[in-house]
């Protein structure tokens, strides 16, 4: 029978046994964890287990999260775009499909709006259709211009800058416009307009002399009470720039807005959190994931290549020392001296090829190449699937590789990126492209370039209405060209769709193609050429089930 220690209290009495508590329920009993009891009402809480017990993050607000390691991680991210093949492809796929070769502007102001809140019964369909034709063209001249007078460096177009625009924020985060008042630049043979645009390096958006955050500074977005970004501190050049040290050490503070109103700054990001002030590019989640498996190319690489050299070996019935000491020596036995002889002077051939001479119980071994690992490509490929996952793209999108897919599946995977990559349009439309609109057409409008019912109210009144636009790009295109137009045809004819809705979906302009269309039929009729079957008529007729003849 052990002997059992028990301490007393001060009246004499046993104390009673040792019980620890964490919180309000009781862990432990004399030192030992209670028998089938657990504190934590739920796994993902408990830090008891193998699997938990050293994971164990903070809980911190999303500036918190961010700004204190953006420069590495956006480093890392840049990195890895400039390197890695996956990740470069994953952008280029995102860029080419949301962007494409340029965003075209469909004006669409919202004269109902306008009416009803004005009481202005001249703002109606017909003014509607005039404003967006004349401020279309209007556009398109100040973003297309040759002189490229709408950038403030005059290198790109507005297209140009839109894509830069969505690449940075893609890769690290924030797409960031300054617009810039210009009207030196106004005069016959250079820019009509005074307003331009700047695409600004992110990295330059920073407090300045890299303070720390406050209450009312975040990474160089200055906020309100209210968390309103009311001004932006951006450095007059890149921090790296050691030929403009002087500049990447002095801030400017810019305005979100002037006091008239005109917006001075774009910036545009991914909000995943609510008191969000920065953005983080697609790749982050998965940054050590493309770290490790360029590190597994790497050693497969090295692998491979020392297996893939051609190594041989002798196998012999002599001992070490003896064969080391026939094959470093300066001289050989007489007898081997005697058979090399021989053999010098009437080798073996076969064919013209000389067979290798071997002493009796010698034979040459190779080492046999095992690389590629055999688990080499399923683990690349699930890696691939989750850089898709991350990038919101299906993995043949990235990898270009269609070998494992058929009609169905591509179908399906690419129906399901398409979802991502227009929502990923629309809000960068909505974040960048529109704004931009929004500030040229502010101009515009002051110059009276826009035509306006009697007593229109000004710009900024209304700038939500009069600025309401959509824009068209790259279009989705088909997996089968045959059916799926079919299908669009379909949903036209049942009423689920419209033409405008379709032509939007190809990158068209649906104005623009009923007007080429009907130029068309009219340049086959004037030439006395029978009209196509794409004209309308035969194919309405054609698909038209014939009458079955009545029974007599």
């Amino acid at each position: 029978m052990e002997n059992q220690i028990t301490l007393l209290g001060s009246d004499g009495r046993p104390l009673p046994p040792a019980r620890a508590s964490f919180g309000d329920s009781t862990v432990r009993t004399e030192g030992l964890p209670l028998a089938g009891a657990s504190v934590f009402p739920y796994e993902a809480s408990s830090w008891a287990t193998q699997e938990m017990g050293d994971w164990l993050p903070w809980i911190r607000s999303p500036d918190a999260e961010i700004n204190q390691f953006r420069d590495r991680m956006v480093a890392r991210s840049r990195d890895l775009v400039r390197n890695d093949g996956l990740a470069q492809g994953a952008v280029t796929r995102i860029l080419d499909n949301t962007v494409g070769v340029s965003m075209r502007l469909s004006a669409m102001p919202d004269y109902r709006a306008l009416a009803t809140m004005t009481g202005i019964k001249e703002f109606d369909a017909v003014w509607a259709n005039e404003f967006q034709q004349v401020a279309e063209a209007l556009w398109r001249g100040f973003a297309d211009d040759i002189g490229r007078y709408n950038d403030l460096s005059r290198q790109l177009t507005v297209s140009q800058q839109l894509r830069l625009g969505l690449r940075h924020k893609l890769v690290d985060g924030d797409s960031l416009i300054v617009n810039y008042w210009k009207p030196d630049r106004v005069y016959p043979g250079a820019a009509r307009y005074a307003t331009c645009y700047l695409v600004v390096d992110p990295d330059r958006l920073s407090n300045p002399w890299q303070m720390v955050d406050t209450k009312y500074l975040r990474n160089g977005v200055e906020i309100d009470d209210d968390g309103v970004p009311i001004a932006y501190h951006i450095r007059k050049a890149h921090q790296n720039d050691w030929y403009n040290a002087i500049e990447s050490n002095e801030w400017e503070r810019i305005a979100r807005e002037d006091d008239d109103g005109w917006v001075r700054v774009i910036h545009d990001f991914e909000r995943d959190r609510a008191g969000q002030n920065r953005g983080i590019g697609i790749f982050t989640s998965v940054l050590s994931r493309f770290k490790m498996l360029a590190r597994y190319y790497g050693v497969e690489l090295q692998a491979a290549t020392i297996a893939s050299s051609f190594g041989t070996y002798i196998t012999s019935p002599f001992d070490s020392a003896q064969v080391e000491e026939a094959i470093n020596g300066d001289e050989l036995s007489a007898y081997q001296d005697l058979r090399a002889d021989f053999h010098e002077a009437r080798p073996v051939m076969l064919n013209g090829a000389r067979i290798p001479t071997l002493a009796p119980g010698e034979s040459i071994e190779t080492v046999a190449a095992a690389h590629p690992h055999s688990g080499f490509g399923e683990f690349v490929r699930a890696m691939q699937l989750t850089f898709a996952a991350a990038s919101g793209i299906s993995a043949e999108q990235i990898t270009q590789d269609w070998s494992r897919t058929n009609y169905s599946s591509a179908r399906a995977a690419l129906l399901e990126s398409w979802k991502t990559l227009e929502r990923r349009r629309a809000e960068f439309k909505i974040g960048t492209a529109s704004p931009m609109y929004a500030t040229w057409l502010h101009e515009a409008m002051d110059n009276g370039d826009l035509p306006l019912p009697r007593n229109a109210p000004d710009f900024l009144e209304f700038r939500t209405q009069y600025a309401r636009c959509e824009w068209l790009s790259v279009g989705r295109g088909w997996v089968d060209p045959v059916k799926e137009p079919q299908g669009s045809v379909l949903k036209m004819d049942a009423g689920l769709s419209t033409l405008k809705r379709e032509c939007a979906e190809q990158g068209l302009d649906y104005e623009e193609a009923i007007d080429q269309r009907a130029l068309e039929v009219r340049k086959f009729k004037e030439a006395g050429l029978k009209l196509p079957d794409w004209y309308g008529a035969p194919a309405t007729e054609a698909s038209t089930p014939e009458e079955s003849p009545t029974p007599q």
